[in-house]
């Protein structure tokens, strides 16, 4: 009698560990001299934010970084022990939990430390200050620093809070010679010199993201944030490629066929019959849709590789199910097709796919369904 995991499956993204290990070290290799935040949120970039932050804490990551608090809490529920930060979070959600399980926690406007002591219970409040260096999302603008810095002081003074860390986010590391990087050090730089005139020595100061961690050493300073980097995709696309980077993407995305027919030239495909066949052609059925996160916007190009072909999805990508251009090969129900993955037996990536929808390839990966069964490998072990 079969077992599950013995059974076939319809699709599966296969995540190789050895990859995430061999990223984050290689990131920490680049970031020589400061401490490093693996970014694990959106349930690991589609990877999986548990056996991730393990594969990443297991190559020396210092810190894990998480978006929300409930992934924040579910990391500490998993049994990480180490440092956790996470920076989003919106008024009256339970500060208290993350603060009593020793959560960092950003605040960027005075009412965002007054939730913080309002959760105090039996631990002061970790806390990161963000100062927006001009991306115009989170944090304090410049005029309304010293603002939040006061009102920070005042609540360690009590012993509420801890002041650890001075933070902000780069708009356009991912175009290392931008004019956008210099004007945001420099901002951040003033903060922390404006911060340091209140009396405030935060033990940690960070602002790079993968694109700086990679290109932008001078935005280094004790802790770099690294996301999709961590993943093995290069956030510099096709521009400057993962292995040109040293890194190793770890997701592989892969399906077996549904369906395979034979269809005469002129035959429509799928809605709006958007394709027509111009010959007598193999159609092979793949059964991933855009319900599975498939981008739609990749109908009529998603590439994919078929008996170690590139071929690519005709007509439009449905919400189950999509359609590939097989040509000649000969092909059966059953048989496997890889959408993505690292590119090394000449498969598509997911910078592939981002081309083909117009999007990133962080997109690409993020988005991928619960539908999609994650199966953890080893390359190294």
């Amino acid at each position: 009698m079969s077992t599950p995991e013995s059974r076939p499956v319809r699709a599966e993204a296969v995540v190789d560990l050895a990859a995430i290990r061999h990223n984050v070290t290689t990131l920490r290799a680049r970031a020589e001299g400061a401490q490093l935040m693996a970014v694990v949120k959106a349930d690991g970039y589609g990877h999986g934010m548990v056996p991730v932050a393990r594969a990443a804490r297991e190559a020396g990551a210092d810190w894990i970084g998480a978006a929300v608090l409930e992934e924040a809490l579910a990391l500490r529920a998993a049994g990480d022990t180490g440092p956790i930060f996470c920076w989003l979070t919106t008024p009256g959600e339970p500060l208290a939990d993350a603060i009593e399980a020793g959560i960092d926690l950003s605040a960027g406007a005075p009412w965002e430390i007054d939730e913080l002591v309002a959760g105090v219970q039996d631990r002061p409040a970790r806390v990161h200050l963000k100062i927006d260096t001009g991306m115009s999302r989170g944090g304090a603008v410049p005029e309304e620093w010293p603002a939040l810095i006061r009102a920070a002081v005042r609540a360690q003074a009590t012993g509420q809070i801890e002041i650890k860390g001075i933070w902000s986010h780069l708009s356009s590391s991912d175009e290392p010679k931008s004019p956008a990087n210099e004007s945001q050090l420099a901002t951040f730089t003033e903060a922390i010199e404006v911060a340091e005139s209140f009396g405030i020595d935060a033990e940690f100061k960070h602002l790079a993201n993968s694109g700086a961690t990679l290109a932008l050493p001078e935005t280094h300073f004790n802790l770099v944030r690294p996301g999709v980097a961590t993943y093995g995709l290069s956030p510099f696309g096709h521009a400057l490629p993962s292995a040109e980077l040293g890194l190793r993407p770890a997701m592989t995305l892969r399906a077996r066929l549904a369906m395979v027919k034979r269809v005469p030239a002129g035959a429509g495909v799928s809605y709006g019959l958007t394709w027509t066949a111009p010959r007598p052609s193999t159609l092979g059925l793949i059964p991933l849709g855009y319900g599975d996160g498939l981008p739609r916007h990749a109908s009529n190009g998603g590439p994919v590789q078929a008996y170690g072909v590139r071929r690519a999805i005709v007509g439009r990508i449905c919400m189950d199910q999509c359609v590939v251009d097989l040509g000649d090969d000969q092909a059966a129900a059953g048989d496997e097709v890889v959408l993505f993955g690292p590119g090394t037996a000449g498969e598509p990536t997911a910078d592939d796919w981002a081309d083909a929808a117009g999007t990133i390839n962080y997109e690409i990966v993020t988005r991928l369904g619960a539908r999609i069964p994650r199966r953890y490998v080893d390359s190294e072990r």
